[in-house]
């Protein structure tokens, strides 16, 4: 028995009148249209029959699981052991709340207020012993939570740390001494919140939040930090399609952590190589590249990495990095083909604290793109199938900006004139995030 009949016979859905309610839910959710009739339901459910491409979005954000684990046959009576997809279904357990994205940006637009009037007019003087234990602890929790699950899930709590963070700051009832650690929270805090306005491409509220981050970071004396809030600059820039403002903050905050042995100078020299191949610099791209893999023998991980998440760059993410610029500048080789499948198996479990569903995604796409480069079409469209069946509330800015890439390159492939080539681009045009909750995804 097919997992999907499975699925649905547990929720006793066994025909085509049962099965379209929630089927329609989903699809407005996505913003889509495609209906199968009631024989094409029967051709699913009775024959095992894999649905059409415009079906398949749709009952991926239905039933909470892959297409691929769906069509998979289990044997009677047992339950397979696939991982649900988070942030799907109204009938499988998930954890977006549906936070309608003009409300997100609202009520973060108070939280850069806010903040931006505390950097204006700063009142500092004394606080309780206990406050700061559980502040680093919640910060701790976001930093980490943040690449795992859809943004929706997090953002407010991640304004609310931030807001009694600033509120402590703002009384003056600390310690001197305790000054430094508030002012380090407060800029982790605001990276992450610049981090979220990227990721819904409000890069306006992004860019003055970060230069609020990078005020906290200089107040709390803390050059990693602030060479990490510099790396965040040139990630809002380089998915804002401005390589070289990008390849500027990249290489401003790699000087700044020149002197550190923590892995964010190894996430500049990445980021300096990306932006660089967007500029069709290859001299650079192999200059960083090399730069960064010698300095990897040397990392040791300072508080930033100790805290991971979003602040630490792991071997997988800068393989990851190192194969995009290289995607960029329109390069194949059987090597670099074998770097991309390793960097896409490197992000594989979700019980890997490196794992990001972004990342996955970005370097699934980055695959796509070498095996293009190497003419392989069919591999690229087996490639890149993961992607366009995330679910909708997993599609962010640079997933979507990645997808794009993989079509332009589709338009002036030498096969760009197979039937897989074009079907494959007609797809990724209109894949869009459609949806009312945007993910976090990772340092993408």
């Amino acid at each position: 028995m097919l997992f999907f009949r499975l699925l649905l016979e547990e929720r006793g859905i066994k025909s085509a009148e049962e099965f379209l309610p929630p089927y329609r839910v989903a699809a407005g959710r996505l913003g889509l249209d495609a209906e199968p009739a009631p024989k094409t339901f029967e051709g699913w459910f009775y024959d095992g029959r894999r649905p059409q491409r415009p079906f398949r979005p749709i009952l991926i954000e239905m039933l909470g699981y892959s297409l691929d684990d769906l069509w998979t046959d289990v044997p009677a009576g047992t339950t397979p052991a696939f991982v649900p997809l988070v942030g799907t279904s109204p009938i499988a357990p998930h954890v977006d709340p549906g936070v309608d994205m003009s409300e997100m940006k609202r009520s973060g637009a108070m939280a850069v207020r806010r903040a931006r009037n505390y950097v204006l007019q700063t009142d500092r003087d004394r606080l309780g012993d206990n406050t700061l234990p559980l502040l680093h602890d919640q910060m701790a929790r976001l930093v980490t939570e943040y690449p795992r699950v859809p943004l929706s899930s997090i953002w407010d709590d991640l304004l609310d740390a931030q807001d009694q963070v600033i509120h402590n700051l703002e009384t003056g009832k600390h310690r001197p001494s305790q000054l430094s650690d508030l002012n380090f929270m407060a800029g982790v805090l605001a990276f992450l919140v610049a981090k979220g306005f990227n990721d819904m491409e409000d890069r306006e509220q992004a860019r003055t939040m970060s230069l609020l981050a990078g005020a906290f970071a200089k107040d709390a004396e803390h050059p990693g930090l602030m060479a990490l809030v510099n790396g965040l600059q040139s990630l809002i820039e380089y998915w804002a399609d401005r390589p070289g403002d990008a390849l500027f903050y990249a290489q401003k905050g790699a000087a700044l952590a020149s002197n550190l042995n923590g892995t964010v100078g190894l996430w500049l020299f990445g980021l300096q190589a990306r932006a660089a191949a967007v500029l069709g610099d290859a001299e650079t791209v192999r200059a960083v590249n090399l730069k960064a893999l010698d300095r990897r023998a040397n990392v040791a991980p300072d508080d930033l990495d100790e805290l991971g998440g979003l602040l630490t760059y792991s071997a997988v993410k800068q393989s990851y990095y190192s194969v995009e610029a290289e995607a960029l500048l329109g390069h194949a080789s059987a090597g670099l083909t074998a770097q991309a499948e390793q960097a896409v198996q490197g992000f594989r479990s979700p019980e890997d604290p490196n794992w990001a569903f972004g990342d996955l995604a970005g370097a699934q796409c980055n695959q796509a793109l070498i095996l293009l480069n190497a003419g392989e079409v069919d591999g690229a469209a087996q490639a890149i199938r993961p992607v366009l069946d995330l679910p909708s509330s997993f599609r962010n800015g640079g997933i979507v900006v990645s997808a794009q890439r993989v079509r332009q390159a589709l338009m002036t492939s030498p096969a760009r004139t197979a039937v897989t080539a074009r079907t494959l681009r007609e797809e990724i045009a209109v894949y869009a995030p459609r949806r009312a909750a945007l993910p976090a995804g990772s340092q993408r």
